[in-house]
């Protein structure tokens, strides 16, 4: 009678490792769909950074036509020319949504080095080197920061290109760039984590400058810019804690299984004697 007992717990114990064998199985498939439409997503917006820029590089050749190049031109345009090539070699590497900021630091750097041309062809002084603009950073350079609330929120000072800088103090709306999200479109620092890289990318050079000091919005977006190592470290201890309740679930899980043996084992002994 106990070889029965056994053998029905063997068979029970086994049902049960299948169905969460295959539950696991469904779980991953799913995850990783989900992470290949989150990647597929975030690189058609980098895409479309990428494309706008090399229609930029288009209207410049227009502003160039007919003025000399001096060597410090030259260089500049080289440097926006080289950084649309990098930018495009950088974007057909992409694997995994972190790669994503890679570009964008490429394009901010590009879109630097256009202002440049442009200064120089109409004579003016260099640009200050700011960061991007915050509403769209396909703006280009900012040249100067504004207070600006989002809907529902408090009062932050943001970098502003000159026309939404502009826009902003006469209390009309900035031009903000818009992502996909599902079947809607919303704020890029409003689209989840998985949009992070992207805009990390355009501010990562900026990382601790009180320029961008006051920017805190959406998800991870922009706390992550100077947070990361502290996520990490959060995150690292709370992987260790699940960890150990996972190990004390699969413990008293064990032991459950165990008890529950032992019972069918006395019941099917008590009903055979």
């Amino acid at each position: 009678m106990e070889f029965v007992g056994l053998l029905l717990i063997v068979a029970f114990v086994s049902y049960f490792a299948m169905r969460l064998g295959r539950n696991q199985q469904k779980l991953e498939k799913q995850q990783a769909a989900e992470l290949e439409d989150q990647l597929a997503s975030v690189k058609r917006t980098a895409e479309e950074d990428v494309t706008k820029f090399g229609e930029e590089l288009q209207r410049l050749d227009g502003d160039v036509a007919g003025h000399p190049l001096d060597e410090a031109m030259r260089e500049d345009y080289g440097r926006a020319l080289d950084a649309y090539e990098h930018a495009k070699e950088s974007l057909d590497a992409v694997k995994q949504a972190e790669e994503i900021r890679f570009v964008t630091e490429i394009l901010e750097e590009g879109r630097y080095a256009i202002a440049c041309v442009k200064a120089r062809v109409a004579g003016d002084p260099l640009p200050v080197k700011r960061p991007p603009c915050f509403f769209n950073p396909s703006h280009g350079p900012s040249s100067t920061n504004v207070d600006w609330a989002p809907p529902g929120g408090s009062v932050r000072s943001v970098p502003a290109c000159p026309a939404d800088a502009e826009r902003v103090l006469a209390g009309a709306e900035p031009h903000v760039r818009t992502v996909p999200v599902g079947a809607r479109r919303v704020p890029y620092w409003q689209a989840g984590g998985e949009y992070a890289p992207y805009a990390q990318g355009y501010y990562s050079s900026w990382q601790g400058s009180n320029l961008i000091r006051d920017i805190a919005i959406g998800s991870l977006i922009f706390h992550g810019i100077g947070a990361l190592p502290h996520l990490a470290a959060g995150l690292g201890e709370g992987l260790g804690g699940l960890g150990e309740g996972l190990g004390d679930l699969g413990e008293g899980l064990g032991e459950g299984l165990e008890g529950l043996g032992e019972g069918i084992g006395d019941l099917f002994g008590g009903l055979f004697d």
